[in-house]
């Protein structure tokens, strides 16, 4: 788990102006949720291109109002997909699907068309159009996202090989791997975050209804993060291990991090322009060990404070970390193992990747142990130079590889987001 790690708290965008109602028997569009909230769902906060920026910035004095969650947005079209940037949201869903015996590139067109229109449905607020469950009739967007991504089978299956990506090689074997090939990798991956539940569970159960007779469920995980509004003002998030994560996530503002995260412009393959890859890991904690440390033992594995994050070496959390400095003793005072020191980007040749996961928890095994941990998802403009060296560092003497266990993994070609008219993938599958 890289200290990269985790955006910040999303800071509330100022209110959009209200938007209409749709009406509710417009033709094709189904009911809107929005229509349905009064004033909640028509003060809309837009978080677009520009906006996605927005889980970086100072913390206001207050924060975001629980009766206002629902009226958060994301846009669907724009040069990248929805939930790369965005900040963490409150409930999210991974799942991966494969395409079934038969079904090749025109199917799998056809099944991007449809995933494309009913996510900017669902993000807009409205219905899917069709057979709408009416789980999430009551709410309004509450941020959702919808992401789509390609498996380095997808392109086997569907005549693509020429097209498939360098940078989609198989991860290589790390030695702390304990993968479940089940629950691993996929042709197609969806990633659906929101900050209510049911909103992200109406989407996910309308992606697994699109599907239709295209693909079936290969594997779908559950995570979840602390809900806006949840604390007082805007904070960096915490993992199921209490630890402030999150602290040194590359922000949009920084000046290479279109470089570090987004394939260029000018990149190859082509389809791939303004596009990303997903690094995906389901990280067991060992939470009965970890629980065992004193606090100080923690803090020496992480090398920051729990209280705060703020690194050993002293002052706050956002403080630079002084790897020189050494106690009474003569020893580090940030160990030279302490997994903050080991993911430290100057300490990595540059290495930098996005961090947007979840938590999970999948219950309580037979022994009392709990199934709990990290839905790791990292993004970068090409994993052989961003998750591949951190990770091959960390497997060679991270203190914290004792309380972790990776069990499940993926790699995703993400492409770019659809201008208006199009649908995600449409570069690639039309050529």
């Amino acid at each position: 788990m890289p200290d990269q790690s985790l955006p910040e708290a999303r800071t509330p965008a100022a209110p959009a102006a209200p938007a209409a109602p749709e009406p509710a028997d417009a033709p094709g569009r189904g009911v809107s949720r929005r229509a349905l909230l009064g004033t909640a769902g028509a003060t809309g906060l837009v978080l677009g291109a520009a906006g996605g920026a927005v889980g970086y910035t100072a913390a206001p004095a207050q924060a975001t109002p629980l009766t206002s969650v629902g009226s958060g947005r994301a846009m669907f079209h724009g040069k990248h997909q929805p939930g790369i940037t965005e900040g963490l949201q409150a409930r999210g869903h991974l799942v991966a699907f494969d395409l079934t015996p038969g079904a090749g590139r025109r199917e799998a067109a056809a099944l991007l068309r449809r995933w494309s229109g009913t996510a900017e449905r669902l993000m807009a607020g409205e219905t899917t159009g069709h057979d709408d469950t009416g789980v999430a009739r009551d709410a309004g967007p509450s941020s959702l996202t919808v992401t789509f991504g390609f498996g380095h089978s997808f392109f086997g299956r569907t005549g693509l090989e020429k097209q498939r990506p360098g940078a989609l090689d198989p991860l290589p074997d790390f030695s702390g791997d304990r993968l479940d090939k089940r629950r691993s990798d996929g042709d197609l991956w969806v990633q659906i975050g929101a900050d209510d539940a049911l909103v992200a569970f109406h989407a996910l159960r309308a992606i697994q209804k699109d599907a239709g007779n295209a693909a079936r469920v290969r594997w779908q995980m559950n995570g979840f993060n602390r809900t806006p509004g949840a604390t007082a003002h805007p904070m960096t998030a915490r993992n199921l291990m209490g630890q402030v994560d999150g602290t040194r996530n590359p922000k949009p503002s920084d000046a290479d991090f279109d470089r570090r995260i987004f394939v260029p412009p000018s990149g190859e393959p082509a389809w791939m322009a303004n596009g990303s890859y997903a690094v995906v890991r389901r990280i067991r904690m060992l939470l009965d060990d970890w629980e065992k440390l004193s606090r100080p033992d923690q803090e020496a594995v992480i090398g920051r404070r729990k209280a705060d994050g703020a690194p050993l070496s002293g002052g706050g959390e956002t403080t630079p970390m002084d790897l020189e400095k050494a106690d009474a003793k003569g020893e580090y005072v940030v160990p030279l193992n302490a997994h903050a020191r080991i993911t430290r980007p100057d300490r990595n040749g540059g290495a930098a990747m996005l961090r947007r996961p979840f938590s999970y928890h999948d219950g309580i095994d037979a022994d009392g142990t709990p199934d709990a941990g990290l839905l790791f998802v990292c993004w970068q403009a090409d994993p052989l130079r961003g998750f591949v060296p951190v990770q091959r560092k960390l497997d060679r003497g991270d203190a914290l590889s004792t309380y972790i266990r990776h069990e499940a993994s993926g790699l995703f070609a993400v492409p770019g987001g659809a201008a208006d008219g199009e649908y995600v993938g449409q570069r690639l599958l039309e050529e």
